[in-house]
């Protein structure tokens, strides 16, 4: 089995609603998501997946919805409150939480039918979330 890994960095805000740490505030983060990809084989020329392909079909997604963006939960107060000042933010049914992003990044790779295994989402330097599903037989 080969496989690749691709850190893609994005700037972000958020808060954690039903929380009463220091996330239950707005605040920001310089997060990175790394991507894995596998295969059984290598393509033509000698690749999982080229890297610069990888980054583009990601950072479309990345770039138009999540990054230097608020990521809000649908029912935080915060969504209309930017809504009414003419800024838009990601809204999620869930938490923005590490774990979150990290399916969320996920299935967009999935849906762009990149042969994804993980993704783990750094939301500091020292903190991070992984997400993967069991696909055999998929």
């Amino acid at each position: 089995m080969h496989g690749i890994l691709k850190r893609i960095h994005m700037c972000y805000g958020h808060r954690l609603m039903n929380y009463t740490g220091r996330c239950a505030h707005p605040h920001g983060h310089n997060g990175i998501a790394e991507v894995e990809l596998s295969s059984e084989a290598l393509d033509d020329k000698g690749m999982v997946y080229d890297f610069g392909e990888l980054k583009a079909r990601l950072m479309e997604f990345i770039e138009k919805e999540l990054d230097h963006r608020m990521i809000l939960r649908e029912d935080d107060p915060l969504v209309e409150a930017l809504r009414a000042v003419g800024e838009s933010a990601y809204v999620m049914k869930e938490n923005p939480t590490a774990e979150n992003l990290a399916r969320l990044i996920y299935r967009e790779a999935l849906s762009k039918r990149l042969p994804v295994v993980a993704v783990r989402f750094w939301e500091t330097e020292t903190s991070m979330a992984e997400y993967r599903e069991d696909r055999r037989g998929a």
